[in-house]
């Protein structure tokens, strides 16, 4: 083998080593910097993230149509390996981390908090979004791997359902857009056994003579009746 062959089957092993280096080294950076940058990204959040990508990546850049596929190989490759890594517990706890209780039974644990990097104020501000104005009211607050914040109230404070009331609410079945943006569906108009006359005649029947007016229009599988919307803010 001439030294000239060596030395590119080395530049090529040198390089995907440096993409799986500083792939790794990006994920761990952003697990450094708290889940909470995942989910609520400031502006200097987004600062810190958008830089860090162009500087794992600047050493990354090649020239050429095959050097070009190849890196875009190698990054796809170690993304599905990192996906599939995921599976198992002990590298998601590497790579997303694990659930981390920020609210219990009603009190603030500090020290989660800080460590997560997630401030009071962000916390009780998803806790507004989340319909509950004091925090007395919840039960727990945890935060997520994915950087999304789960909260769950006390157990008196849920909404009420039908099943607490023991109320028998029928199956209203599946809705299907048989119309959307003036072109019908024809695959759904199928699943329902219906066909493109019989969806004429309900929108003549609601004063519609070109589907093209039709914004939207919709039913459900175990109902006939056609509910039409036009875009003008009145329903038919």
């Amino acid at each position: 083998m001439r030294q000239s062959d060596k030395l590119g089957e080395y530049n090529v092993l040198l390089y995907i080593l440096k993409v799986i280096t500083l792939f790794t080294f990006a994920i761990v950076v952003l697990r450094l910097m708290g889940k909470a940058t995942l989910a609520q990204v400031t502006p200097h959040d987004l600062m810190a993230i958008v830089i860090i990508a162009a500087l794992a990546t600047k050493p990354l850049l090649v020239e050429g149509y095959v050097k070009t596929l190849l890196a875009i190989t190698l990054v796809v490759g170690i993304h599905l390996l990192y996906s599939k890594l995921t599976l198992y517990q002990w590298t998601n706890r590497f790579i997303l981390g694990e659930p981390t209780i920020l609210v219990k039974h009603g009190k603030i644990i500090k020290e989660n908090l800080r460590c997560s990097q997630f401030s009071l104020s962000e916390l009780l501000a998803v806790i507004r979004s989340k319909g509950y104005p004091d925090i007395r009211m919840i039960q727990y607050a945890i935060l997520e791997p994915t950087g999304t914040v789960s909260v769950l109230p006390w157990d008196d404070l849920y909404p009420v359902t039908p099943k607490d009331l023991q109320l028998n609410i029928p199956y209203r079945g599946l809705a299907l857009s048989l119309i959307v943006d003036g072109q019908i569906q024809t695959h759904n108009l199928r699943l329902i056994g219906k066909d493109k006359k019989w969806l004429k005649r309900e929108l003549e029947k609601k004063g519609y003579e070109d589907v093209r007016y039709v914004m939207y229009a919709a039913t459900t599988d175990r109902e006939a009746d056609l509910y039409v919307d036009n875009g003008t803010g009145k329903i038919h």
